[in-house]
Protein backbone atom coordinates (compact mmCIF):
# COMPACT_ATOMS: atom_id res chain seq x y z
CA UNK A 1 0.00 0.00 0.00
CA UNK A 2 1.57 3.29 -1.11
CA UNK A 3 1.30 5.45 2.09
CA UNK A 4 0.22 9.42 1.32
CA UNK A 5 3.27 11.40 2.69
CA UNK A 6 6.12 11.63 0.30
CA UNK A 7 9.04 14.08 -0.20
CA UNK A 8 9.78 15.34 -3.48
CA UNK A 9 13.85 15.69 -4.13
CA UNK A 10 14.67 19.25 -5.49
CA UNK A 11 16.23 18.97 -8.99
CA UNK A 12 20.03 18.03 -9.00
CA UNK A 13 20.87 21.01 -10.99
CA UNK A 14 19.58 23.37 -8.34
CA UNK A 15 22.34 21.88 -5.46
CA UNK A 16 24.85 23.94 -4.66
CA UNK A 17 27.44 24.41 -7.45
CA UNK A 18 31.76 24.58 -6.88
CA UNK A 19 31.14 27.87 -8.42
CA UNK A 20 29.85 29.31 -5.15
CA UNK A 21 33.16 27.93 -3.12
CA UNK A 22 34.92 30.25 -5.71
CA UNK A 23 33.95 33.72 -3.80
CA UNK A 24 34.00 31.69 -0.16
CA UNK A 25 36.20 30.11 2.11
CA UNK A 26 35.04 26.70 2.54
CA UNK A 27 36.84 25.15 5.98
CA UNK A 28 33.91 22.31 7.26
CA UNK A 29 32.99 21.37 10.20
CA UNK A 30 36.93 21.03 11.13
CA UNK A 31 37.45 24.90 10.77
CA UNK A 32 34.38 25.45 13.31
CA UNK A 33 35.65 23.60 16.18
CA UNK A 34 39.17 24.83 16.07
CA UNK A 35 37.73 28.18 16.35
CA UNK A 36 34.96 28.02 19.08
CA UNK A 37 34.38 31.19 20.72
CA UNK A 38 31.71 30.42 23.61
CA UNK A 39 31.71 28.49 26.84
CA UNK A 40 29.09 26.69 28.57
CA UNK A 41 29.41 24.85 31.99
CA UNK A 42 28.24 21.64 33.61
CA UNK A 43 25.12 21.75 35.40
CA UNK A 44 23.56 19.69 37.98
CA UNK A 45 19.41 19.55 36.99
CA UNK A 46 16.73 18.62 39.37
CA UNK A 47 14.60 16.62 36.71
CA UNK A 48 14.28 13.52 37.79
CA UNK A 49 15.22 11.93 34.11
CA UNK A 50 18.49 13.96 33.62
CA UNK A 51 21.82 12.98 34.70
CA UNK A 52 22.97 16.06 34.06
CA UNK A 53 23.67 18.85 31.01
CA UNK A 54 25.18 21.97 29.74
CA UNK A 55 23.73 25.24 30.79
CA UNK A 56 24.50 27.59 27.58
CA UNK A 57 26.40 31.01 28.35
CA UNK A 58 24.59 34.16 29.72
CA UNK A 59 23.32 35.50 25.77
CA UNK A 60 22.35 32.28 25.20
CA UNK A 61 20.40 31.50 28.03
CA UNK A 62 18.19 34.70 28.27
CA UNK A 63 17.62 35.89 24.48
CA UNK A 64 14.13 36.10 23.52
CA UNK A 65 15.48 36.38 20.08
CA UNK A 66 16.76 32.93 19.34
CA UNK A 67 15.04 29.32 20.54
CA UNK A 68 16.97 26.26 20.78
CA UNK A 69 14.81 23.19 19.30
CA UNK A 70 16.63 20.26 17.57
CA UNK A 71 19.75 18.17 18.37
CA UNK A 72 21.92 16.11 16.91
CA UNK A 73 25.64 14.54 17.77
CA UNK A 74 28.37 12.33 16.22
CA UNK A 75 27.34 9.35 17.19
CA UNK A 76 24.32 9.48 14.50
CA UNK A 77 26.80 10.96 12.38
CA UNK A 78 28.89 8.27 12.51
CA UNK A 79 27.24 4.82 14.49
CA UNK A 80 26.35 3.06 17.36
CA UNK A 81 29.71 1.00 16.98
CA UNK A 82 31.84 1.54 20.48
CA UNK A 83 34.83 2.74 18.71
CA UNK A 84 33.31 5.16 16.72
CA UNK A 85 30.79 8.20 17.63
CA UNK A 86 33.30 10.53 17.34
CA UNK A 87 34.69 13.40 14.69
CA UNK A 88 38.22 12.65 14.93
CA UNK A 89 38.45 12.24 18.64
CA UNK A 90 36.04 15.08 19.66
CA UNK A 91 32.80 14.03 21.34
CA UNK A 92 30.22 16.76 19.20
CA UNK A 93 26.62 17.32 19.82
CA UNK A 94 25.04 20.15 16.96
CA UNK A 95 21.75 22.39 18.32
CA UNK A 96 19.50 23.95 16.04
CA UNK A 97 17.86 27.47 16.63
CA UNK A 98 14.80 29.57 15.04
CA UNK A 99 14.28 33.25 14.75
CA UNK A 100 12.06 33.83 17.43
CA UNK A 101 9.04 35.93 16.59
CA UNK A 102 8.00 37.64 13.63
CA UNK A 103 10.96 40.07 13.24
CA UNK A 104 13.26 37.02 14.02
CA UNK A 105 11.49 35.44 11.08
CA UNK A 106 11.92 37.85 8.97
CA UNK A 107 15.39 38.80 10.12
CA UNK A 108 17.12 36.33 11.86
CA UNK A 109 16.90 32.76 10.05
CA UNK A 110 17.83 29.71 11.14
CA UNK A 111 20.67 28.70 13.04
CA UNK A 112 22.93 25.76 14.68
CA UNK A 113 25.16 25.31 17.82
CA UNK A 114 28.63 23.45 16.94
CA UNK A 115 29.33 22.34 20.54
CA UNK A 116 32.50 20.60 21.78
CA UNK A 117 31.24 18.28 24.40
CA UNK A 118 34.51 15.58 24.81
CA UNK A 119 35.02 17.39 28.50
CA UNK A 120 31.64 17.39 29.54
CA UNK A 121 33.24 19.71 32.52
CA UNK A 122 34.38 22.69 29.45
CA UNK A 123 31.82 22.56 26.60
CA UNK A 124 32.40 24.85 23.95
CA UNK A 125 30.83 25.73 21.12
CA UNK A 126 30.08 28.49 18.32
CA UNK A 127 26.86 29.57 16.37
CA UNK A 128 26.42 28.92 12.71
CA UNK A 129 23.85 30.86 10.62
CA UNK A 130 22.24 28.54 7.78
CA UNK A 131 21.91 30.49 4.44
CA UNK A 132 20.60 29.80 0.83
CA UNK A 133 22.78 30.58 -2.02
CA UNK A 134 21.09 32.79 -4.41
CA UNK A 135 22.34 34.50 -7.62
CA UNK A 136 20.67 37.49 -9.10
CA UNK A 137 22.04 39.83 -11.87
CA UNK A 138 25.27 37.88 -11.54
CA UNK A 139 25.45 38.56 -7.86
CA UNK A 140 25.82 36.00 -5.09
CA UNK A 141 23.62 36.29 -2.24
CA UNK A 142 23.40 34.15 1.08
CA UNK A 143 19.79 34.35 2.26
CA UNK A 144 18.56 33.45 5.92
CA UNK A 145 17.05 29.85 6.04
CA UNK A 146 13.67 30.72 7.49
CA UNK A 147 12.50 27.50 8.91
CA UNK A 148 11.42 26.41 12.75
CA UNK A 149 14.23 23.99 12.44
CA UNK A 150 12.57 21.81 15.21
CA UNK A 151 14.24 18.89 14.85
CA UNK A 152 17.93 17.57 13.05
CA UNK A 153 20.05 14.38 12.23
CA UNK A 154 23.34 14.33 11.45
CA UNK A 155 24.14 11.32 9.25
CA UNK A 156 27.26 11.37 7.28
CA UNK A 157 28.32 14.25 6.10
CA UNK A 158 24.99 15.78 5.82
CA UNK A 159 22.79 17.16 8.06
CA UNK A 160 18.81 17.30 8.18
CA UNK A 161 16.96 20.17 9.00
CA UNK A 162 12.73 19.88 9.71
CA UNK A 163 11.31 22.30 7.84
CA UNK A 164 7.93 21.92 9.36
CA UNK A 165 5.06 22.25 6.22
CA UNK A 166 7.97 22.46 3.31
CA UNK A 167 9.62 19.73 4.11
CA UNK A 168 12.85 18.96 4.95
CA UNK A 169 16.52 21.19 4.22
CA UNK A 170 19.99 19.28 3.73
CA UNK A 171 22.99 20.65 4.22
CA UNK A 172 26.90 19.11 3.94
CA UNK A 173 28.93 20.02 6.79
CA UNK A 174 32.12 20.05 4.67
CA UNK A 175 30.29 23.52 3.09
CA UNK A 176 31.39 25.47 6.57
CA UNK A 177 32.18 28.50 4.99
CA UNK A 178 34.17 31.40 6.59
CA UNK A 179 32.97 34.15 5.99
CA UNK A 180 35.50 37.61 5.74
CA UNK A 181 32.51 40.38 5.61
CA UNK A 182 29.96 39.52 8.34
CA UNK A 183 28.03 42.24 7.76
CA UNK A 184 26.75 39.84 4.60
CA UNK A 185 25.82 37.21 7.41
CA UNK A 186 24.46 39.38 10.35
CA UNK A 187 27.54 39.06 11.85
CA UNK A 188 28.58 35.76 12.11
CA UNK A 189 31.72 33.92 11.17
CA UNK A 190 30.89 30.98 9.77
CA UNK A 191 27.81 30.08 7.98
CA UNK A 192 26.46 26.60 6.11
CA UNK A 193 24.86 26.75 3.12
CA UNK A 194 21.67 24.90 1.67
CA UNK A 195 22.64 21.99 -0.48
CA UNK A 196 19.29 20.62 -1.65
CA UNK A 197 15.97 20.24 -0.13
CA UNK A 198 12.90 17.81 0.29
CA UNK A 199 9.20 19.18 -0.31
CA UNK A 200 6.38 18.10 1.11
CA UNK A 201 3.58 16.16 -0.55
CA UNK A 202 0.72 14.96 0.55
CA UNK A 203 -2.30 13.06 -1.68
CA UNK A 204 -5.50 14.67 -2.01
CA UNK A 205 -7.70 13.99 0.71
CA UNK A 206 -5.13 13.48 3.71
CA UNK A 207 -3.80 16.05 6.04
CA UNK A 208 -0.67 17.49 5.05
CA UNK A 209 2.63 16.57 7.34
CA UNK A 210 4.09 18.72 9.34
CA UNK A 211 8.14 17.95 10.13
CA UNK A 212 8.23 19.30 13.31
CA UNK A 213 11.25 17.25 14.27
CA UNK A 214 13.48 14.13 13.37
CA UNK A 215 16.01 11.58 14.82
CA UNK A 216 18.09 9.19 13.33
CA UNK A 217 17.14 4.90 13.45
CA UNK A 218 20.35 2.33 13.36
CA UNK A 219 19.03 -0.25 14.75
CA UNK A 220 18.64 -2.36 11.99
CA UNK A 221 20.08 -3.27 8.36
CA UNK A 222 18.74 -0.40 7.03
CA UNK A 223 19.00 2.94 8.64
CA UNK A 224 16.06 5.25 8.49
CA UNK A 225 15.26 8.84 9.32
CA UNK A 226 12.32 9.44 11.60
CA UNK A 227 10.11 12.51 11.60
CA UNK A 228 6.98 13.36 13.64
CA UNK A 229 4.83 16.32 14.10
CA UNK A 230 3.94 18.62 17.10
CA UNK A 231 0.01 18.74 17.73
CA UNK A 232 -2.58 19.67 20.43
CA UNK A 233 -5.16 17.55 21.68
CA UNK A 234 -7.64 16.99 18.71
CA UNK A 235 -4.53 17.55 16.05
CA UNK A 236 -2.37 15.46 13.99
CA UNK A 237 0.25 13.90 15.63
CA UNK A 238 1.93 11.25 13.81
CA UNK A 239 5.41 9.59 13.30
CA UNK A 240 7.05 8.44 9.90
CA UNK A 241 9.83 6.87 8.82
CA UNK A 242 11.89 6.95 5.81
CA UNK A 243 14.49 4.59 4.59
CA UNK A 244 18.44 6.62 3.94
CA UNK A 245 21.07 5.59 1.31
CA UNK A 246 23.98 4.64 3.04
CA UNK A 247 26.30 5.89 -0.14
CA UNK A 248 24.71 9.19 -0.75
CA UNK A 249 23.72 9.67 3.18
CA UNK A 250 20.79 11.26 1.60
CA UNK A 251 16.95 9.24 1.39
CA UNK A 252 16.97 6.07 -0.38
CA UNK A 253 14.71 7.48 -3.13
CA UNK A 254 17.58 9.29 -4.84
CA UNK A 255 18.11 12.34 -7.04
CA UNK A 256 14.98 12.36 -8.93
CA UNK A 257 12.89 9.90 -7.47
CA UNK A 258 10.11 11.09 -4.38
CA UNK A 259 11.06 9.42 -1.20
CA UNK A 260 7.48 7.77 0.77
CA UNK A 261 7.81 6.64 4.63
CA UNK A 262 7.90 2.90 5.16
CA UNK A 263 5.44 3.25 8.15
CA UNK A 264 3.09 5.97 9.74
CA UNK A 265 1.70 6.13 13.17
CA UNK A 266 -0.46 8.06 15.28
CA UNK A 267 1.20 8.88 18.69
CA UNK A 268 0.46 11.78 21.74
CA UNK A 269 -0.41 14.93 21.43
CA UNK A 270 2.47 17.88 22.07
CA UNK A 271 5.00 15.86 20.73
CA UNK A 272 8.85 17.53 20.80
CA UNK A 273 11.10 14.68 20.07
CA UNK A 274 11.00 10.59 19.12
CA UNK A 275 13.43 8.34 18.49
CA UNK A 276 14.26 4.21 18.67
CA UNK A 277 16.37 2.59 20.88
CA UNK A 278 16.95 -0.56 19.75
CA UNK A 279 13.03 -0.98 18.54
CA UNK A 280 11.46 0.65 21.51
CA UNK A 281 9.75 4.52 20.96
CA UNK A 282 10.94 7.63 22.86
CA UNK A 283 8.86 10.64 23.06
CA UNK A 284 9.41 13.82 24.61
CA UNK A 285 6.13 16.33 25.21
CA UNK A 286 5.70 19.48 26.39
CA UNK A 287 3.26 20.60 28.97
CA UNK A 288 3.64 24.52 29.00
CA UNK A 289 6.11 26.89 30.25
CA UNK A 290 7.35 26.06 34.07
CA UNK A 291 5.58 22.72 33.32
CA UNK A 292 7.70 19.57 33.60
CA UNK A 293 7.72 17.44 30.24
CA UNK A 294 7.06 13.82 29.35
CA UNK A 295 8.66 10.94 28.27
CA UNK A 296 7.03 8.41 26.37
CA UNK A 297 8.36 4.72 26.09
CA UNK A 298 6.67 1.74 24.15
CA UNK A 299 5.30 1.71 20.88
CA UNK A 300 2.67 3.77 19.27
CA UNK A 301 -0.66 3.08 20.49
CA UNK A 302 1.04 1.26 23.61
CA UNK A 303 3.01 4.56 24.97
CA UNK A 304 3.62 4.63 28.60
CA UNK A 305 3.74 8.17 30.19
CA UNK A 306 6.37 9.12 32.78
CA UNK A 307 4.88 12.21 33.61
CA UNK A 308 6.53 15.63 34.47
CA UNK A 309 9.98 13.87 34.41
CA UNK A 310 11.55 16.08 32.18
CA UNK A 311 12.54 19.81 32.84
CA UNK A 312 9.89 22.37 31.38
CA UNK A 313 9.97 23.32 27.63
CA UNK A 314 11.66 19.54 26.12
CA UNK A 315 11.63 19.50 22.39
CA UNK A 316 14.18 17.13 20.06
CA UNK A 317 15.81 13.42 21.61
CA UNK A 318 18.52 11.77 20.21
CA UNK A 319 20.21 8.01 21.43
CA UNK A 320 23.64 8.14 22.26
CA UNK A 321 24.37 4.36 22.03
CA UNK A 322 28.08 4.96 23.22
CA UNK A 323 27.26 6.45 26.54
CA UNK A 324 23.81 4.34 27.20
CA UNK A 325 22.11 8.34 27.22
CA UNK A 326 19.29 9.60 25.56
CA UNK A 327 20.04 13.38 24.99
CA UNK A 328 17.33 16.62 24.58
CA UNK A 329 17.53 20.10 25.28
CA UNK A 330 15.01 22.97 26.87
CA UNK A 331 13.74 26.04 25.07
CA UNK A 332 12.20 28.47 27.40
CA UNK A 333 14.43 31.73 28.30
CA UNK A 334 15.81 31.40 32.08
CA UNK A 335 15.75 27.80 31.38
CA UNK A 336 18.03 26.56 28.73
CA UNK A 337 20.21 23.40 28.90
CA UNK A 338 21.11 20.61 26.55
CA UNK A 339 21.07 17.16 28.54
CA UNK A 340 21.60 13.99 29.26
CA UNK A 341 19.33 10.79 29.68
CA UNK A 342 19.99 7.19 31.77
CA UNK A 343 18.27 5.44 28.90
CA UNK A 344 18.48 1.67 30.88
CA UNK A 345 16.64 3.63 34.01
CA UNK A 346 13.63 4.39 31.23
CA UNK A 347 14.10 2.31 28.41
CA UNK A 348 14.28 -1.95 28.92
CA UNK A 349 15.42 -2.33 25.45
CA UNK A 350 18.50 -0.10 26.29
CA UNK A 351 19.88 -2.34 28.86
Amino acid sequence: MSLPFRLLPEPPERWLSDRFFGRFRRVGLRGVLDDLDRRGRHVTMTAEASVGGMRWDDRDVRTPRWFPQGITTSADAYGPDPQSGTFEGRSVVIVSWYGHGAVGWALLGSRISVIDHTDPQDPRYRHVLLVEPKRRFGLHRLSPVRVHAGGIVWYGDHLFVAGSSGGIRVFRLDDLVRVRNRWRTRGYRYVLPQLTRYTADTDAGTRPMTYSFMSLDRGGEIDHLVAGEYGRKGGSHRLVRYELDGETDLLASGKAEAAAPIEVHDAVARMQGAVLVNGTWVVTSSNGEGNPGDLWVGRPGDLHRHRGVLPTGPEDITWWPQRGQLWSLTEWPGRRWVYAIDASRWVPSAE
